[in-house]
């Protein structure tokens, strides 16, 4: 169960699957019943004439039901960060380099992932995890390149979490010093708050969202060292200040580094390859130190 917005599978429905297999499209229901008063969420209004002839005898102690979910999102949090340090301990062990990929959906995040791959894996060896509600389309775009992959299917959950990550690597196996490429789920809000052992989180955010998404969502860019822009092949053709995008992004976060990618044109996309190549360069070269 995510400790932000209360998303979570309650039956423990996580999949992990590689390609060749469909999964099953779910439509969840949430109506949250407590004793026997069942609230549908909208805020009705409570029109009592008291002529104090009649008491409630309900008593709802909302303080300690606050008190409640802060402490299991606090046990959730520590979970994950002490999984996610297992995580980095065998990546390092195994000199995988992994990126965390992380957008709204829509961004283009496959589909730089993919062009990524086609263009790169003679270079360098790739595996991927793919994380997504439902489905394994995304699996087997990736599937379709010849490169190892393996699909996260979260149920209702909205993000990744160390240890669906932790279980779907054993099964992956990516051959030692590989790049290893995580593409989570697409939302900007609840996994900037879950370590997944990741060396790098790479943001991308399209031209066709708008520049204020950096003050929108904090959380996400403060907790991300890269932030691609993708998209700017339509920049003439959009009301879209590039700059004004940077300079939230930095205001947010000052570390920020920026890659601008057209993934259907393949405009910047090497500069990307090239930080990408020197980086996984570096971390062979520490590890034989």
């Amino acid at each position: 169960m995510c400790g932000t917005c209360g998303c979570g599978s309650p039956d423990g429905h996580i999949s992990i699957q590689k390609p060749g297999a469909d999964l099953h499209d779910h439509n969840h229901h949430h109506d949250h019943t407590h004793d026997e008063h069942t609230h549908q969420h909208s805020h009705h209004e409570h029109n009592h004439d008291h002529d104090h002839s009649h008491s409630h005898s309900h008593d709802h102690s909302h303080v300690h039901v606050k008190k409640t979910v802060i402490e299991v999102q606090q046990d959730i949090l520590q979970h994950n960060d002490l999984m996610a340090s297992r995580n980095r301990g065998f990546f390092e062990a195994k000199e995988l380099y992994v990126i965390n990929l992380v957008s709204s959906p829509g961004s283009g995040k496959t589909s730089i992932l993919e062009r990524t791959l086609i263009d790169l894996k003679d270079q360098l060896d790739f595996a991927v995890i793919e994380g997504d509600q439902q489905t394994l389309q995304d699996a087997n775009r990736i599937d379709a390149i010849n490169v190892p992959v393996i699909q996260i299917n979260t149920g209702k959950g909205c993000h990744l979490e160390s240890d669906m990550v932790h279980d779907a690597v054993k099964q992956l196996a990516p051959k030692d010093g590989s790049v290893l490429m995580i593409e989570n789920v697409g939302n900007l809000v609840c996994p900037s708050m879950f370590d997944l052992g990741e060396r790098k989180r790479v943001v991308i955010i399209s031209t066709t969202e708008g520049e204020d998404k950096p003050l929108k969502y904090p959380d996400m860019f403060l907790s991300s060292d890269i932030c691609i822009i993708n998209k700017i092949d339509l920049l003439p053709y959009l009301d879209f200040d590039l700059n004004k995008l940077k300079s939230y992004a930095l205001q947010v976060n000052p570390k920020l580094e920026f890659f601008e990618v057209s993934a259907t044109k393949g405009e910047g996309m090497e500069t990307w390859y090239e930080w990408l190549k020197k980086e996984q360069s570096n971390l062979k070269q520490k590890s034989q130190i």
